[in-house]
């Protein structure tokens, strides 16, 4: 049983002033002589306040961050409100070659009232597309979403979306959903990729709904003429397209915090965010890489970086502790 300091206290009194040997008078108590010696020890050392209950607990972790990069996450966080404890891990690792988990930040962001709500709701598919890509320009994605200009009206956004690494391979803000539409801003895909003036086996599979402009047979005259299969979500079913309809959310959740009053303010804005999406937001699904580093090819040089990185951060963190416990 555990024993409060008051009583570990006078236990020691009594074997101090008992007439019989300290073995016999534990006995008469019920405390073993182990636990006698380790509570007198405690107290010829620090006192009474050495009888108090101590924590399991290390008073030091070794694993612990220094509270000089403890410092810097803190800095870095002010400076880039917008990004998550999980993006904020991964750019540091990254910036700093310093390994940081995204569990370690959020704690810190806790210490330090940095965590808030979410600004909107997330909403997930739910299905996945059963035939996954497996490389780059293996199938594109392709919608429209609107937006609004004040004073002009509503523009339409064409987007052609890479499934396998979710890169933005084209975009282009149109007047109307035409089948004309759809091929102009393919045209900036496949020039943009380079799948028009290389020879390649396959050119990517185009996906999209069954908008009017989709199944249009000007567009099938387009694709035939490139090269490109078709392939429709079934009707009803939002999820087949679940990558480029997410990539709308995220891309009117920031955009849409401004009001546009021309044409060309509202391209400047979606070119700056294609721009932040393709080369600097961190995709969790990606594994914490951007859409750029899988689409060209960087992703698996970056994670293997990362990897050295948080082994050597473990071993430099270890290798302090032990100093400062000898």
């Amino acid at each position: 049983m555990r024993y409060p300091a008051s009583e570990k206290l006078e236990i020691i009194r009594i074997v101090e002033q008992s007439h019989l040997p300290v073995r016999r008078t534990l006995a008469q108590i019920g405390v073993p002589p182990t636990t006698f010696y380790r509570w007198y020890d405690r107290y010829v050392e620090h006192g009474p306040e050495g009888l108090e209950d101590r924590s399991s607990r290390p008073s030091k972790v070794w694993n612990r961050i220094p509270d000089a990069v403890r410092e810097q996450i803190v800095d870095l966080a002010l400076n880039e409100p917008d990004l998550s404890p999980r993006e904020l891990a991964v750019r540091f690792t990254d910036t700093e070659k310093y390994f940081v988990s995204e569990a370690s930040v959020y704690r810190l962001f806790k210490s330090y009232d940095l965590i808030t709500s979410p600004a909107y709701v997330v909403v997930k598919a739910a299905d996945e597309f059963k035939d996954k890509t497996t490389r780059p320009n293996q199938m594109w994605q392709t919608d429209f979403t609107y937006l609004k200009v004040i004073g002009w009206g509503w523009f339409y956004l064409s987007t052609v979306l890479d499934d396998f690494s979710r890169y933005i391979v084209g975009w282009k803000l149109c007047t109307n959903m035409g089948a004309d539409d759809v091929s102009a801003t393919l045209d900036i895909a496949l020039a943009a990729s380079g799948c028009d003036s290389v020879t390649v086996l396959h050119k990517p599979r185009l996906l999209s709904d069954n908008g009017p402009c989709y199944i249009a047979g000007d567009l099938a005259t387009y694709l035939g003429k490139h090269g490109m299969d078709h392939v429709r979500g079934a009707p009803n079913h939002p999820q087949t397209q679940g990558k480029i309809e997410r990539w709308h959310q995220t891309l009117k959740n920031r955009i849409l915090l401004e009001n546009y009053y021309l044409q060309g303010e509202l391209e400047a804005a979606i070119s700056a965010f294609v721009e932040h999406y393709n080369n600097h937001r961190y995709h969790e699904s990606l594994g914490n890489l951007t859409p750029a580093d899988v689409y060209f090819g960087r992703g698996p040089e970056i994670l293997a970086e990362r990897e050295k990185i948080k082994a050597q951060t473990i071993k430099n963190r270890r290798l302090i502790h032990q100093r400062q416990a000898a």
